[in-house]
């Protein structure tokens, strides 16, 4: 399966965008970085600058039917900015159109409040996006990971770098599932 990484050019989590991404290479997928404009982007370990990863796929050029599922890192910078761009957003909203699942950790859901995809359904996130989440009409929970399917296509959610374990793992089974029925 191709899956969508979508960061933007500067703020990505290393850590939320390097262990999804081997998680998908170490269960066969091909995991494939798009982001709002080609070169490479600039990750972060929290607040310092940490490894460049190099564009694969820009978002303008690419369309969400090339994918069976999106992957969506956190980092506050990251989000923050991917909502503010029309193309990331629609590519986003385009994935939950299409009923394809998507994972998201810490910071990412702002990009998922902003493409209106969580009215109605229940997610997880750093903790301080609960009253944005809330007040998008999601029903926020305090868990490691969480899965929804109240709407088209599967949601998973995660926390925080300390629940990406359980977010691989579970991100991988919800889209291997997706997959068959697809």
């Amino acid at each position: 399966m191709r899956i969508a990484f979508l960061v933007a050019p500067e703020g990505v989590e290393q850590v939320e965008l390097t262990e999804p991404w081997q998680a998908a290479v170490g269960a066969g997928h091909e995991p494939v970085l798009v982001s709002t404009q080609s070169g490479k982007v600039q990750a972060f370990d929290h607040l310092d600058k940490a490894d460049t990863f190099p564009v694969q796929e820009v978002v303008g050029d690419t369309a969400a039917d090339a994918f069976g599922g999106l992957v969506l890192p956190g980092g506050v910078a990251n989000p923050d900015f991917l909502r503010t761009d029309e193309a990331a957003v629609a590519f986003v909203r385009d994935f939950f159109q299409q009923g394809r699942p998507v994972a998201a950790i810490c910071h990412a859901p702002w990009v998922l409040v902003e493409a209106d995809v969580v009215r109605g359904r229940e997610l997880t996130s750093w903790p301080s996006l609960r009253t944005d989440l809330r007040n998008a009409g999601a029903t926020w929970v305090d868990e490691q990971v969480k899965v929804c399917d109240h709407g088209p296509g599967k949601l998973v959610t995660s926390r925080k770098p300390d629940d990406l374990e359980a977010f691989c793992e579970t991100y991988l089974d919800v889209f291997a599932a997706e997959s068959k029925e697809a």
